[in-house]
């Protein structure tokens, strides 16, 4: 074999090892991982804090998310041939021993950052950090291995997913820089929630081979139109509840700007129920081109549907989280 020819084996492997890793949900627990931190109001403008925070979102990124995505395609491989065939393993781009190699070292590395973070941080903090890394690893691990393969069940899988992408992620970031702050609990509650009611709909993408694998998703269970009320009803609740809590810490101008965020997103889900398949539709842009690549493509109808919605939930959500979390960090200043 050629020099070239070993240079291109090489960096096509090299590329299905970081798709395994799935770079495009990396992203997912940023808001959290910045809301934790803003809610500290400990960050100072120093390269040791600059540090800490680049290791946050290595540990709960690449490494953390990337570990759960590489267990889930190993695990997952004969439900990807139907669902995702031209991921790494059923592609035949990496052997399972490869991807299973991928996994080890991934959690490894979270793990050996979750012990540096913790032992830089200290006591109770510390133990808050170290904690949750080894939590959601092994949440990771047991949501698509057998024999709990938490994933198989709804009830099960979209509160595994909520705990490890956004209540652990939010909590760890306000310990890595102050003592947890209470509003900070509320918010990765809040958060807790929001993450189950996306991850309910998020399984629209792939009924068809979960009805085929008997894994049980609230779309198998109850139909793709019951499975839009039961999240929806979930996200309004989250939505009040964060409301009544601005109002509860003294940010009554905040309170006042989720109700109206509140009131756009029923009108949203209203239209959306109606008619999925063209229901904002006006939003079908930012899927295609604008936000496609980070949060995925469809050609499942509820599922096209859903990622119109998350684009406008997102917005009407994560800024308001991000606002109520440094309106917090400003308060212990």
């Amino acid at each position: 074999m050629s020099t070239a020819a070993s240079r291109t084996g090489f960096v096509n492997k090299l590329r299905a090892h970081l798709e395994l890793l799935d770079p495009v949900t990396w992203i997912s627990v940023f808001p959290c991982l910045a809301g934790g931190v803003m809610a500290s109001g400990a960050m100072q403008a120093s390269v040791q804090d600059y540090l800490f925070l680049l290791l946050l979102f290595l540990m709960y990124g690449p490494l953390g998310t990337g570990f759960s995505q590489t267990i889930n395609d190993y695990y997952d491989l004969e439900l990807d041939r139907i669902n995702e065939p031209t991921r790494p393993i059923p592609s035949g781009r990496l052997t399972e021993k490869e991807a299973l190699l991928n996994s080890i070292v991934v959690c490894l590395l979270a793990l050996g950052t979750g012990i540096f973070l913790a032992l830089s941080v200290g006591g109770t903090r510390g133990m808050i950090i170290i904690s949750s890394i080894i939590a959601g690893l092994v949440v990771a691990y047991i949501y698509s291995a057998p024999p709990l393969k938490l994933k198989k069940n709804i009830l099960t899988s979209a509160p595994a997913v909520g705990f490890s992408y956004s209540f652990i992620t939010f909590l760890s970031a306000n310990a890595v820089f102050s003592e947890i702050r209470p509003e900070a609990i509320w918010l990765a509650v809040l958060n807790f929630f929001m993450a189950i009611a996306l991850i309910i709909m998020n399984d629209f993408k792939s009924a068809k081979g979960d009805e085929e694998s008997g894994l049980k998703s609230l779309t198998v269970m109850i139909g793709a139109k019951n499975t839009f009320l039961v999240a929806f009803a979930i996200i309004d609740i989250v939505f009040a509840l964060f409301a009544w809590l601005t109002f509860s810490w003294g940010f009554t101008v905040l309170m006042y700007v989720i109700l109206v965020s509140l009131i756009a997103n029923i009108v949203i889900q209203v239209k959306l129920y109606k008619d999925p398949q063209q229901g904002l539709s006006f939003m079908q842009h930012a899927v295609d081109d604008g936000f496609g690549n980070a949060i995925g493509k469809s050609d499942v109808q509820e599922h096209n549907a859903f990622l119109r919605y998350q684009v406008a939930n997102n917005l009407l959500f994560l800024v308001n989280l991000l606002v109520a979390a440094g309106m917090v960090g400003v308060r212990y200043m």
